[in-house]
């Protein structure tokens, strides 16, 4: 049985009836919106300010969000250079089915964000 990551999830959200899909799944833009606040969240706080997204590799949607999923968001640094930081992110599904809990992976991505200044200009990264 899959279970929730044991850090804190950056982002919990409950897949709503207007994010679907003509499927009737929930919109992949719809995920991928949400990786990428989450993914800000971190970076942000990490870059100690204001950044921009810049590239989303390898995303990967490995089974579909439904309506009523509890979706967690979870995001880590996995390279940081001067201005740029690349994040792993993975996304979980809280989804109850016959009467019981199924916790699924649903999707994982790389999203890279450059730090700017007030003039959007790439800016360094505060090291630690």
């Amino acid at each position: 049985m899959t279970r929730l990551p044991e850090e804190h999830a950056i982002l919990r959200i409950m897949a709503r009836p207007n994010d679907v899909n003509v499927a009737g799944d929930i919109f992949g833009g719809w995920l991928m919106s949400q990786c990428d606040i989450a993914g800000g969240i971190v970076a942000s706080r990490r870059a100690g300010g204001r950044v921009v997204t810049v590239a989303v590799r390898d995303f990967r949607f490995l089974a579909p969000v439904l309506v009523s999923d509890i979706v967690s968001i979870y995001a880590e640094d996995i390279k940081i250079g001067t201005t740029s930081l690349t994040l792993t992110i993975e996304v979980y599904a809280e989804r109850r089915q016959a009467g019981r809990e199924h916790i699924l992976k649903v999707a994982s991505a790389e999203i890279t964000y450059v730090h700017i200044n007030d003039d959007r200009e790439p800016t360094p990264i505060k090291q630690d």
